[in-house]
């Protein structure tokens, strides 16, 4: 890709972002928040206006770029959005000091960049994100404990529906006493969290996990294939949410990943065969 193509595409990005900023200066509520929002998107347009005198061409912005990224940020919180689409110009970044012609306003533009990213950072005060320990505490412990109870019931029982309602029930229940749990911990923390709500977050993040896992036994009659399916889901559980809470929170991906993962099969693994061991000694034929 020679210069010109290189300066026209950086263009089209710039043009993007500028838009998608100024779209989220309207939709967020803080004041402060939307003042620092408006101030980027004004940046993005002068960085588009000083490429555009190189390359002496107008170019469109990427519709599709910015439908998602204002999506994102309206469902799945602002700083998860934001963060997002700030990864991605971190990899335009590096290849800015390419550009022949630039002299020291592509040095500027850099800094201008990397200030955006700082300030995001510090931008964001979502009360998702205040209560994502709790939620962690729902998912982790409803995947732990109830893929190695699946796994425990599915050997220890032998039937699929049976297998399914058992869990259902134990899950509820547990779920219930997780969210009791976490509201009488709460209540003795020195924070800023309202028992209440946190309960609320770990009761919704342990009882969605628990629905997903037990599903497969509701739909399908080989219990061997229902594990399966449980255990997929599971890992596509801890995919999704350690993706996300790795973006938003600037965290390592894959070891958080390897952890929650390594940590619920290794559980699940343990507890079927207690299942196969407890079957055989007590002879439980259902």
């Amino acid at each position: 890709m020679d210069d010109k193509q290189f300066i026209l595409k950086i263009q089209k990005s710039e043009l993007t972002d500028h838009l998608v900023y100024r779209y989220l200066s309207g939709f967020v509520k803080d004041k402060k928040h939307a003042g620092i929002l408006e101030r980027i998107s004004g940046e993005e347009l002068r960085h588009y206006q000083f490429f555009k005198g190189l390359s002496g061409r107008d170019v469109p912005p990427d519709r599709l770029k910015i439908f998602l990224f204002t999506r994102i940020c309206r469902f799945l919180g602002l700083n998860f959005g934001l963060k997002l689409m700030e990864s991605a110009e971190d990899n335009a970044q590096d290849a800015y000091g390419s550009i022949k012609d630039g002299g020291g306003e592509v040095a500027s533009i850099i800094h201008d960049e990397e200030e955006h990213e700082k300030e995001i950072i510090s931008l964001i005060d979502e009360e998702s994100l205040k209560y994502v320990s709790s939620m962690v505490l729902g998912l982790n412990d409803a995947l732990v404990e109830l893929t190695a109870a699946l796994a425990g019931f599915t050997l220890a029982l032998q039937n699929s529906r049976l297998i399914g309602v058992v869990g259902l029930i134990t899950g509820i229940a547990a779920s219930m006493s997780m969210s009791a749990s976490e509201y009488l911990s709460t209540k003795q923390e020195n924070t800023d969290k309202d028992p209440v709500k946190a309960s609320v977050y770990t009761g919704i993040a342990y009882i969605c996990t628990v629905i997903l896992l037990v599903l497969p036994f509701f739909l399908v009659k080989n219990i061997f294939f229902g594990l399966g399916l449980t255990v997929a889901a599971a890992l596509i559980v801890i995919l999704a949410f350690t993706y996300y809470i790795s973006v938003a929170k600037g965290l390592d991906f894959k070891k958080r990943f390897a952890e929650m993962a390594g940590l619920s099969l290794s559980i699940a693994a343990f507890t079927f065969f207690i299942g196969l061991g407890i079957r055989k000694v007590f002879g439980v034929d259902i």
